[in-house]
């Protein structure tokens, strides 16, 4: 029915300024005088462009946008230059073109910002720029242009979408961390480690001849006076330390706390050289194995950016059903916001296989954890889970001595 009316409505107005050209005329025509010619002629110019407006195409409106690049972090600013080109020389008082923001942007003040009032009179082309403050994580799409204009008396009205999509990845903020892992071991590992220093200095296991490169504390002095020639110790290589991280996707006030939380990590693991893996459960299960590099770390960053708190399971749930956490001798760390009894049990029954489990219960900036959390927090180590609080804005200080110990 909207449709229908639509027509309807633009033909009825131009019926009506139609109708009142026709009056103004025969009210000039009957009554003469100066004041009714003068009416009629004052009238005319509005009318005639009335007219003229009502068979001009917006059609001939060619609306294309720019944006300076299509990855962003969440906090950034997005500015956006909107350029339009027309070919005739006609007339346009005002136009009012709106950027179609998809709904991931529906902040109000985002909308007023995507709107504009431009006044283009005879210019072909004119351009304006908007700014989007503080964008959200998330994958967004940019879908068009609504635009309207008309004439001063409000008879002619026009409207055009045009379809124009443009597409942005806006990933998870992330916080530099001073990492370091938690215990050191020497077999822990699939892969050497790619950091310079590879060998443990401390563990010599046997002698070899000297190389160009060796260091002058390498020396084995006594072998090489048994052998008269130059022999230095052989060192067991250290092995890469390999992390999985298991991230809740539960709903909860702090998930996006606990996204930036485990963006950093995963982020702050690699660039040490070492691997990682990761695991969430939403409205999918999703599972990245353990491997290191920069595509891998595209890859998490890529889907922290586009995951939602829509986990049907429980944390705990999560853990018990996993059957992946047995074939595995990593590192294990989880991602929380929540801590519960069933929680720590499912961790340390874990940690019974795999060693102390790290829990990182996230907190809001100014979040203080509550009794019950207070007394879990002194029982975890009865179960072998070892639990760190990090608030939001201290993300830097999740592996200092005061959490650790």
């Amino acid at each position: 029915m909207k449709k229908l009316w639509i027509p309807f409505k633009k033909v009825w107005k131009f019926v009506v300024l139609l109708f009142l050209i026709l009056l103004t005329f025969s009210y000039a025509m009957f009554q003469g005088g100066f004041v009714s010619w003068f009416l009629f002629y004052s009238f005319l110019p509005f009318a005639l462009y009335c007219v003229g407006l009502s068979f001009y195409s917006l059609n001939e409106l060619e609306i294309t946008r720019h944006i300076p690049k299509n990855d962003y972090n969440a906090g950034e600013t997005l500015k956006v230059t909107v350029n339009v080109k027309r070919n005739s020389f006609f007339p346009i008082v005002y136009l009012l073109i709106e950027d179609h923001l998809d709904d991931s942007l529906k902040h109000s003040q985002q909308k007023k910002k995507a709107k504009a009032l431009l006044l283009p009179g005879f210019r072909k082309e004119f351009t304006y720029d908007y700014v989007i403050d503080e964008l959200p994580r998330g994958e967004h799409i940019l879908q068009g242009f609504i635009v309207r204009t008309g004439d001063i008396l409000g008879l002619v009205e026009k409207e055009k979408s045009q379809t124009y999509v443009s597409k942005i990845i806006v990933y998870p903020a992330y916080t530099e961390l001073l990492y370091r892992p938690f215990e050191t071991h020497f077999d822990q590992g699939m892969t050497a480690s790619r950091e310079r220093v590879q060998r443990d200095t401390t563990l010599a296991i046997g002698v070899r001849d000297y190389q160009p490169g060796d260091r002058f504390s390498w020396i084995n002095w006594k072998a090489s006076a048994k052998r008269n020639e130059i022999m230095t110790k052989e060192f067991e290589q250290r092995q890469s330390h390999d992390v999985f991280v298991v991230m809740d996707c539960v709903p909860d006030k702090n998930f996006e706390a606990i996204v930036s939380f485990t963006a950093s990590l995963l982020r702050t693991v690699l660039k040490k050289g070492a691997q990682i893996g990761l695991l969430t459960i939403s409205r999918e299960r999703a599972s990245f194995p353990i491997r290191g590099g920069e595509t891998q770390l595209h890859q998490l960053f890529y889907h922290l950016a586009k995951i939602e708190a829509k986990s049907p399971s429980s944390f705990e749930k999560v853990l018990e059903t996993e059957g992946m956490f047995t074939q595995q001798t990593v590192s294990f760390l989880l991602v929380s916001a929540q801590l519960s009894k069933p929680l720590l049990e499912k961790a340390g029954f874990l940690g019974q296989r795999k060693g102390k489990i790290t829990l990182f219960l996230i907190k809001g900036e100014k979040e203080s954890p509550t009794q019950e959390e207070r007394s879990l927090i002194a029982l975890a180590n009865a179960r072998n889970v070892r639990v760190i609080m990090v608030h939001e804005g201290q993300f830097a200080s999740a592996f200092s001595e005061v959490n650790l110990r």
